[in-house]
């Protein structure tokens, strides 16, 4: 899986669009980061940008988009509403697919320190990328503003984390941080009262709401702040509003850590509470971008609670999201418009093929695609078998004690279906990777210096190791479904059973195809070099038990149909 992240600078400038498109158009420069958003603000005298794509070029774009910050916007002469310090006021780094948000604080930290060093101006850390309590908390940070911090750099307590304890006058300083994703979700409700959609908003936000007496009068405590009712979900912030563009009242709500409260957490519950005031939920909407994942568990939850199988498909999953939480109720809702992975899928590989455009190109002159994304194709359809068989097996009469197993194995196949589907195209990427190595060495052996002949081979051998290591991923993946395919074998659907035994027929073409691939590989190693012991060791340790786990497979299935 691509690891795709998310940035959002916030610069102070907000009426003056020329100055804005300038500091953009620097992110446009930068391949492999998608532009989404670009939001000015005339009395905050503010505009949030929002960008995503992979780590080190969103590092560049938003250097290069802070750079270019520092050379129009003059602290000196900034007035507007919302709190600042300087010219790119924060700079959050966000996860959003294949990244842990350990690597987005390093990631946070890499940009921080260059930013202070290369443009010479303080940088702090905040929330996750904080480097003490403190600092943890964007208002303790940037507490004093502009006009204090010239003050506050004096201060030992708030050096700053990356850049120098001095006072930069036209730049002021940037706040830099690691944080969750914020979805800004609103839902829909059948009614014109905005007090009512604030009452239930109230009940779901995790601030909660005011305890009252019997009198139902605020209940205060020894300092004469109002008790508060615990809300019902943590990482919810809401409150409800009426919308003049569509005539009815809405719930707004950012959810600041959808693994925590997602989207259907607080449908669900809204729903309940609407019905219990006369009213209804219509639908519910997106604002902005979402990530995949957060879909798929919305899927997965209404799978779930309608009794089927929730081992289905990304597609399937993101429509059962779709139609369950109402998300076209205002506008259609579009999933490439509004999944991020979607969004920022530059082209299409190898994967996204019909049946015929990939066996054509297969049987072409071409070098690549060629046996190693065969390989990985034959492990995906083995996924996809276990995961059908588990799905035809799921609460059928006869086979209901098997549900919990059978909607486990079909969720874990087809999360092995997708990492062996990104394993076609690893495959021919390695397999070009190569071969510019190779045409490299070739190339500075006639003419190159010593230094550079060598690190032309430095290249090459880097290249090869990942060459071996793709068809290695694909060997070990799709060994490992093999376990799955016998527990459908023996406990799915015998109806279904002859499915498992193609499935683990397809395993041991996939892990053999793989093998060859290493094998052919390894040839450009000398026996002796460790990386070859290694890659060696690993393949025949999985076939020194490949026929016998797959022969135990096609044994229980010709029982079952003999």
């Amino acid at each position: 899986m691509a690891k795709i992240i998310e940035c959002v600078p916030n610069f102070s400038e907000g009426r003056d669009l020329s100055v804005i498109d300038k500091i953009t158009a620097e992110i446009k420069k930068i391949k492999g980061v998608r532009l989404l958003d670009v939001d000015p603000g005339y009395d905050t005298n503010r505009t949030v940008v929002t960008m995503v794509g992979e780590p080190e070029a969103v590092k560049e774009a938003a250097f290069q988009a802070v750079k270019k910050s520092h050379e129009l916007i003059d602290m000196r002469k900034h007035k507007g509403a919302h709190p600042r310090f300087g010219a790119c006021d924060v700079c959050p780094i966000i996860p959003v697919s294949g990244i842990t948000m350990e690597e987005c604080v390093e990631i946070a930290h890499d940009l921080g320190k260059r930013l202070g060093t290369e443009l010479d101006y303080p940088v702090y850390f905040y929330e996750y990328a904080a480097t003490n309590a403190e600092r943890k908390n964007l208002a303790k940070v940037r507490a004093g503003e502009y006009e204090g911090l010239e003050a506050k750099l004096k201060d030992p307590n708030w050096k700053p984390d990356a850049g120098p304890a001095e006072f930069r006058p036209t730049k002021g300083a940037t706040a830099v941080s690691a944080r969750d994703f914020l979805i800004a979700y609103n839902l829909n409700l059948n009614t014109n009262n905005a007090k009512k959609a604030n009452a239930i908003a109230l009940r779901l936000r995790e601030q909660g709401y005011p305890k009252k007496d019997e009198n139902d009068k605020p209940v205060l405590d020894e300092s004469g702040k109002p008790v508060m009712n615990p809300g019902l979900f943590k990482n919810c912030k809401a409150i409800g509003w009426y919308v003049d563009d569509f005539k009815r009242a809405q719930i707004s709500i950012n959810l600041t850590n959808y693994h925590v409260t997602n989207m259907h957490h607080v449908f669900d519950a809204a729903s309940q509470l609407a019905v219990e005031k006369g009213l209804r939920i219509t639908g519910s909407e997106i604002v902005g971008v979402v990530p995949k994942e957060a879909l798929i568990q919305a899927g997965i939850h209404y799978l779930q609670k309608q009794d089927s199988c929730a081992g289905q498909s990304e597609t399937e999953l993101i429509k059962v999201a779709e139609q369950s939480l109402g998300l076209s109720d205002v506008v259609k809702f579009k999933p490439e418009e509004k999944i991020i992975e979607y969004m920022v899928k530059e082209s299409k590989g190898l994967a996204d093929k019909t049946l015929v455009e990939f066996n054509d190109l297969l049987a072409s002159d071409a070098p690549a695609p060629g046996g190693g994304s065969v390989a990985a194709l034959a492990g995906s359809l083995a996924a996809s078998l276990g995961s059908m068989v588990a799905n035809l097996t799921y609460n059928k009469k006869g086979y209901k004690k098997y549900n919990e197993e059978m909607n486990r194995i079909a969720l874990e196949m087809q999360v092995k279906k997708a990492e062996l589907l990104a394993l076609i195209d690893e495959d021919t990427d390695a397999f070009n990777i190569m071969m510019d190595a190779m045409k490299n060495q070739n190339a500075v052996k006639k003419s190159g210096t010593a230094d550079e002949i060598a690190a032309a081979d430095a290249k090459m051998y880097e290249a090869n190791k990942f060459a071996i290591s793709i068809p290695l991923k694909v060997l070990e993946k799709s060994f490992e479904l093999l376990p799955a395919l016998k527990a459908v074998g023996e406990r799915g659907n015998s109806n279904a059973v002859s499915d498992a035994g193609v499935g683990a027929l397809l395993v041991e073409s996939a892990v053999k195809s793989a093998a060859l691939n290493v094998k052919i590989n390894l040839m450009n190693f000398k026996k002796d070099d460790l990386f070859y012991k290694a890659s060696a060791d690993q393949m025949n340790r999985v076939l020194a038990v490949l026929d016998s786990s797959v022969n135990e497979i096609l044994e229980i299935v010709e029982k079952k149909i003999s």
